[in-house]
């Protein structure tokens, strides 16, 4: 079920006026109409994977239980063990098998050893990779005693599966979502309006600024042997704000969601773009994978700690993790790598806690070095972008190359895509408002504040009249990070 969908349209209101008109009183009623609800919404994709969300549920809610009992320090490790197997495990066969069988054969191949093998029609199921995390951090932290288990399996079966944010997060964490439903929540006003403005937001991010960069993307990305470097540099840049509306607009929607029914989740986006330099972009995008690979990964191999070294290590393989996470391809792989290589002098140069604030914190607009600063970095992202798009290696080297001509300083030739300056000068908006919003959670999150309610429903009818002409409301175009 997607959230730009009728289906999600007609599902959210009767999941809300269930969960606060009918069960408001009961929180036990209300867990079970979440968990019941969430397997509704990822059994509307296919319904035979909700058997694997289950086992992955039951396996970690017993493992924790276990860790609760157990004082011995062998067994609680064999404990975690076989959590962390049977949870990569699912996710390797299912994200990655065939990728390490083509490469298993292509290495016979070139050791001129004959290799035969058939690969597996498998599906991917959507969002494994984010629920098989999130499942992960609670026996993890259960292991660190961070987090006493819990031994309510409704309530932890409505964390996994909690559905605004089952498919493509925010990757929760255990010990900030699995206590809320453990607690009495009461209808806010206040919070629900907030809520449904930040779905607002996410839908517009989604349908006007991502949907309509996709169709042009697409159509460069699949001609880029035949365009110009300049238009291919388009490609890439449209692609940034493609994934970015896309991605971000998704959370936003999950993030308003739950606000609705009681829950807080974690922020996912804080405005990426405005940058000052590649340690900064990662602080802001997608920062629940971000800070997970942190704290359970980059942090248990030392971090920072062990010297110049083992932080240059251990930088490339949180990079190069991040990069497989994404995707079973060499071109995430090395969309990884070029992130790692990004980061590298802000790391040998001790800068990589230097922007921090939020820019231009005191003034209205940048100065001249800090506008220098985002625009180079959003080059090198946009960059490296190119790799994370392209369908195989071959595609991405040669989209590189024809890239890097001497057209790339020619003007683009906009007449081969129609309406692309209306969609530029919609970004430029897009950018404006984003700009505006910046030290909020999201962009129009100020509204709230407004002393003018007509200025406010003025700003939100633009949005919703921006969404019906510009959207493409007669089709149904899937997020991105769904194929994650």
């Amino acid at each position: 079920m997607l959230f730009n969908s009728l289906d999600f349209a007609i599902f959210l209101p009767l999941v809300f006026i269930c969960y606060w008109f009918l069960f408001r009183w009961n929180l036990k009623a209300q867990n079970t109409l979440i968990l019941l609800a969430s397997y509704v919404f990822y059994g509307w994709w296919d319904w035979r994977f909700l058997s694997l969300i289950a086992f992955s549920t039951l396996i970690d809610y017993l493992i924790g239980i276990g860790l609760g009992k157990e004082e011995n320090t062998y067994k609680r490790k064999l404990l975690l063990t076989i959590s962390i197997c049977i949870n990569l495990g699912f996710l390797g066969f299912f994200k990655y098998y065939n990728f390490f069988l083509d490469n298993f054969i292509d290495a016979f191949q070139l050791l001129g050893v004959p290799f035969k093998a058939s690969s597996l029609k498998i599906i991917l199921p959507v969002g494994i990779s984010f629920y098989t995390f999130q499942t992960m951090s609670y026996t993890i932290d259960v292991y660190r005693k961070k987090l006493i288990p819990t031994h309510d399996w409704i309530a932890f079966g409505a964390y996994v599966s909690f559905f605004p944010q089952l498919v493509a997060g925010p990757i929760e964490r255990a010990t900030n979502l699995l206590p809320q439903f453990s607690e009495k929540r009461v209808f806010d006003q206040n919070k629900a309006v907030d809520g449904l403005r930040q779905i607002l937001w996410g839908l517009f991010k989604k349908m006007v600024i991502a949907d309509n960069c996709a169709e042009y993307v697409n159509i460069i990305f699949n001609q880029s042997e035949s365009l110009s470097g300049s238009m291919l540099a388009l490609g890439a840049v449209l692609f940034a704000f493609q994934i970015y509306g896309d991605f971000s607009g998704y959370s936003d929607i999950a993030i308003g969601t739950s606000r609705l029914f009681g829950f807080q989740l974690m922020q996912n986006f804080a405005f990426p773009y405005f940058s000052r330099d590649v340690a900064e972009f990662w602080r802001r995008w997608h920062i629940s994978l971000s800070t997970w690979f942190r704290d359970y990964l980059y942090i248990p191999l030392g971090g920072s700690r062990s010297g110049l070294a083992l932080s240059i290590r251990n930088t490339f393989i949180i990079f190069l993790v991040s990069g497989f996470w994404h995707g079973a391809n060499w071109t995430f792989i090395i969309w990884g790598a070029l992130n790692a290589v990004y980061f590298l002098p802000s790391l040998l140069l001790g800068k990589n806690r230097n922007n921090l604030d939020v820019v231009a914190q005191e003034s209205r607009w940048p100065n001249l070095r800090e506008l220098i600063s985002m625009l180079f970095t959003f080059g090198l992202t946009s960059f490296a972008w190119i790799f994370f798009r392209a369908e195989s290696m071959s595609h991405a080297w040669g989209y590189v190359q024809n890239m890097m001509q001497p057209s790339l300083f020619s003007i683009p030739d906009f007449h081969i895509l129609e309406g692309v300056i209306s969609l530029m000068v919609l970004i430029v908006i897009f950018i404006l408002i984003e700009w505006n919003g910046r030290r909020r959670q999201y962009a129009i999150m100020d509204l709230a504040a407004s002393r003018s309610r007509m200025f406010r429903w003025c700003m939100y009818l633009l949005i919703i009249l921006a969404i019906d002409i510009f959207g493409n409301t007669s089709e149904e175009v899937e997020f991105i990070y769904f194929q994650f």
